[in-house]
């Protein structure tokens, strides 16, 4: 049994009753339809693999316009469609006329049991070849963007993200699925692609999702695929973001943003490892290895229930907690180094940076974290008049560390003082206060040890 579906279109009963009959042992599905209007809807209905056409379906024609005709509109319904065509023993002509057009071949009757099989099995290879050659072309379109990425960043060697690097090497070399969390601007991204490039995946495509950009509307086309006709502007077949990272890896972005009803399809397809194509009845499995991320407490979110508490088990195999650069400030002169060895390359120029500056970077909370110190140093590289910036090159906004909501002062600035507080406003919960001030509980228990709290 050849998993492939045949609509045949002849206006004879018997022919159409003979071929599914007989087709219908080596095929999953064998469509008929007496007509070509009948043909065109049954197109909407399904995804066909090869249509079987008769020559003429008005009595008394034998030109072959008929059946040409039909083939011509369901080319402009699917380019890729493969159509085979049943002919008289005397129009032969006819049928050749019609390979011309874009037909894939021809069927004599009366026809031989096993030719026709032959020819049937090698027109829905020739079906599955083309859907396959249309999903490369575009996951190919997604590897030739995604090289252009910078995968070289510089990860530091601070104690923390020595920690997260240790848990990346072990991880990537399973199918775990990850989900890492951390502030905006911590390196998210960076690191689910480090886990790919690590992974037994890196020859396949790393394709980022951003959830909290996709409207509900159109969540599952992205993910899942549409079939051409599934709505009002699918003009064509398009293969979803999981079935092109079927291989290879796909990053959910902002995962935290989905609503409870999208979180409950992506549940689905993440128990059953297949994909409905928007449109389509018939699910499709997929190999793809998902990574997520978010910078929201999902923990607290679970006891809002405003987040599934399945869901995350699923994406949670294992958890990557990124500290936010304050709290890795050993790291602060590798960045800068790096950031600025890469501005210097970009913009033709030296740059390099005074100690003095970089005591003032490493004294600046970092709310943006790394990302807003790659643009801070990206602003003073191209507004500077000299290669080595000083103090006197940077503007640094005096803002509060995210703090869920709390109006503190900078977290360096007297931190006894502001863990106390953040203490007492939560009655004592560390959780609480650790969520508060935009640390770990880890970091929090060894601020307290520290100022003996």
């Amino acid at each position: 049994m050849v998993d492939g579906k045949i609509l045949i279109v002849d206006d004879n009963n018997e022919i159409l009753l003979a071929l599914k009959m007989f087709l219908g042992e080596y095929f999953t599905k064998v469509h008929t339809a007496e007509n070509p209007e009948r043909a065109l809807d049954l197109l909407n209905e399904e995804k066909i693999d090869v249509f079987i056409l008769d020559m003429n379906f008005s009595a008394g024609e034998s030109s072959g316009k008929e059946g040409i005709e039909l083939m011509s509109a369901i080319q402009r319904f699917d380019s890729n469609a493969v159509i085979i065509f049943i002919t008289a023993y005397g129009d032969v002509d006819l049928a050749i006329s019609a390979i011309k057009e874009g037909a894939t071949d021809f069927i004599q009757k009366p026809w031989e049991d096993q030719k026709l099989l032959a020819t049937i099995g090698s027109a829905m290879k020739l079906s599955k070849s083309r859907q396959e050659v249309k999903v490369l072309r575009v996951k190919q379109e997604h590897f030739q963007l995604d090289q252009h990425k910078d995968h070289h960043m510089v990860f530091g060697k601070s104690r923390g993200m020595e920690d997260v690097m240790r848990t990346v090497d072990k991880v990537a070399r399973t199918d775990a699925s990850v989900i890492i969390l951390g502030e905006n601007g911590t390196g998210k991204e960076l690191i689910a692609r480090e886990i790919h490039l690590r992974s037994n995946r890196n020859a396949e495509v790393f394709i980022k999702v951003d959830l909290g950009s996709l409207s509900e509307t159109l969540f599952e086309s992205e993910l899942f695929g549409h079939v051409k006709g599934a709505f009002t502007d699918a003009y064509e077949d398009k293969p979803g973001r999981f079935e092109l990272a079927s291989g290879g890896t796909i990053f959910l972005d902002e995962i935290a943003n989905i609503t409870p009803t999208l979180q409950t399809k992506l549940l689905t397809v993440l128990e059953s490892r297949e994909v409905t194509m928007l449109g389509s009845s018939q699910p499709m499995a997929i190999d793809t290895r998902v990574i997520s991320a978010t910078n929201m407490d999902l923990d607290h979110m679970i006891l809002e229930e405003s987040f599934r508490e399945d869901l995350l088990y699923r994406l949670n195999t294992i958890r990557i907690d990124l500290p936010p650069l304050r709290d890795r400030l050993d790291d602060l002169p590798l960045l800068v180094e790096y950031f600025l060895s890469r501005l210097g390359e970009k913009y033709g120029r030296k740059a390099g940076i005074s100690r003095g500056a970089l005591k003032m970077l490493a004294k600046h909370a970092w709310p943006g974290n790394i990302r807003e110190l790659q643009y801070t140093l990206e602003k003073a590289v191209i507004l500077a008049d000299h290669d080595i910036l000083s103090e006197r090159d940077f503007l640094l906004k005096t803002r509060p560390v995210p703090s869920g909501g709390m109006q503190m002062v900078d977290l360096k600035q007297n931190e006894k003082e502001i863990i106390q507080r953040a203490i007492r406003m939560n009655g004592g919960n560390l959780s609480q206060a650790a969520r508060h001030l935009g640390i770990s509980r880890r970091t929090l228990y060894n601020k307290i040890s520290k100022y003996e709290i």
